[in-house]
């Protein structure tokens, strides 16, 4: 069990002799977190991002996964002082952040995205709620449900959590970042779960972790459009097909109606 403490600031005050980038990450020997950075052709955000990774805590880790990149990505994460795992294809969407965690030395992993810069305020409250004990601290993050047409990632999110009994999370997700989980779920969900994110949390909640949203960072409106007007949105149809996969999960773990009754109907005694 993590002992609880507070969090300390991670980036010290740079010196007149000191010549790297301001803020730059310390891999700390024996990190008690580590933040898990996918980064694919990322060159114009990535230094912000780590900017602000290195202020989570002093005792921390800062692995970039540079997931195919062709701009540069590898060697700006290394100016910074962060882990870079590089490689030479495109691994697919969210394979880097299994990479980054198999990698990882810390007892909670927080996962974040190399195109959107958040600020450190709001990822600490990820890492302190796993220090508080709960076991997955999801974003607090629904996406927009008041129009008349809803955006199919969002009722798959929703969906799957009323399929889990866990309608008080809305439409909060692991496919949203940031998230962060303790070292004991990922050792037993296991790290290839952690490609589906939905699976993931299908797994966590199966094996009664606690999970949780516990904060909000209003991620739609920071997360740069790809495939704006697009009918044949692919990053659609692969969110859309990792809750399918995570229902199917379900099905195997509680049988052919996820667990919800079926209230005697007598099939097969009608011809």
């Amino acid at each position: 069990m993590l002992r609880k403490r507070r969090l300390t600031g991670g980036a010290k005050r740079q010196t007149k002799k000191d010549k790297r980038p301001i803020g730059r990450v310390f891999n700390h020997p024996n990190p008690l977190v580590s933040v898990i950075i996918p980064a694919m052709n990322e060159r114009a955000t990535l230094p912000g991002v780590l900017r602000q990774a290195a202020r989570i805590d002093s005792c921390c880790e800062t692995i970039v996964v540079a997931n195919g990149s062709t701009d540069g990505t590898p060697a700006i994460a290394r100016k910074w002082g962060a882990h870079v795992i590089t490689a030479d294809e495109p691994l697919g969407h969210d394979v880097g952040r299994r990479v980054g965690a198999e990698a990882a030395k810390g007892q909670i992993l927080l996962f974040i995205d190399a195109d959107m810069i958040i600020p450190v305020a709001e990822l600490r409250p990820f890492v302190k709620a796993v220090l508080d004990g709960v076991d997955v601290a999801l974003n607090d993050y629904s996406g927009p449900t008041g129009g008349r047409k809803i955006h199919p990632v969002v009722v798959a999110k929703h969906s799957l959590n009323a399929l889990l009994g866990r309608s008080d999370l809305q439409g909060a997700s692991l496919t949203a970042v940031p998230h962060a989980m303790s070292r004991r779920v990922i050792d037993a969900i296991g790290y290839e779960a952690l490609e589906i994110p939905p699976l993931a949390m299908v797994e966590a909640l199966l094996r009664g972790f606690k999970v949780r949203a516990v904060h909000s960072v209003q991620v739609g409106r920071m997360n740069p459009v790809k495939y704006r007007g697009r009918q044949d949105d692919p990053l659609t149809s692969l969110i859309v097909g990792d809750h399918l996969e995570a229902v199917y999960r379900l099905i195997l773990a509680r049988g052919s109606r996820g667990g919800y009754s079926d209230l005697g109907r007598q099939r097969d005694k009608v011809r």
